[in-house]
């Protein structure tokens, strides 16, 4: 009886909260804190979206002699993807497993042969995946013009490796600055041009 009682004792006067029915009520009242939104970056730029880079970018491949970039993003590469697929449809071909198969396998090989070739630095996937998607751009306008005109003919098939021409030149301009690879540019052209030619395959046809 004597332990019985005091072990109640002890188990009152050890959780009085409990016991009294304030099992979830703080025994001390601590100052509720407040997020600081304010102070808080904006969503684009914790997605890594910069709207700036992105134009910067987009010049320096439509102007393919001009100056390079080295940042490296995959918000413009996606987006051009889908305008390219956007273009397709407009044709009626829903290519879009094409495009981004077609692109992955694309990055994965050039990220390979592009550090085999390179013996002083190296690139990253990311950084690939970012030069050869930038460099889309021009295939998709090619695109959206083949939406609007029979490309059938000779100066379709011209404009077309116009085309293919310009994003290689884009591209292999780019891995070479980055790679240091000055003597090497026409090999990294090489397997440039024979990606976008697929891609050009799938705008004609």
């Amino acid at each position: 009886m004597v332990t019985g009682a005091y072990g109640a004792q002890y188990s009152q006067t050890s959780y009085p909260d409990y016991y009294g029915g304030q099992m979830f009520v703080s025994s001390q009242e601590e100052p509720a804190t407040e997020c600081d939104y304010e102070n808080e970056p904006p969503l684009l730029e914790e997605l890594g979206i910069n709207f700036l880079h992105i134009r910067e970018k987009t010049l320096a491949v439509l102007n393919p002699v001009g100056t390079v970039i080295a940042d490296q993003d995959l918000a413009g590469p996606l987006a051009f993807c889908l305008l390219f697929g956007l273009a397709l449809l407009l044709h009626g071909k829903v290519h879009f497993g094409y495009i981004y198969g077609i692109g992955a396998l694309g990055c994965i090989g050039m990220y390979a042969l592009l550090n085999l070739m390179a013996t002083d630095k190296s690139i990253s996937f990311t950084c690939t995946a970012s030069v050869l998607g930038y460099c889309l751009l021009p295939m998709a306008l090619l695109s959206l013009i083949a939406a609007v005109s029979n490309f059938q003919a000779n100066w379709g098939y011209l404009l077309s490796g116009t085309a293919v021409l310009w994003c290689s030149i884009s591209s292999s301009k780019l891995f070479v600055v980055m790679l240091a690879l000055d003597g090497q540019r026409l090999l990294v052209a090489y397997p440039c041009i024979l990606l976008y030619c697929v891609f050009a395959l799938l705008a004609i046809f």
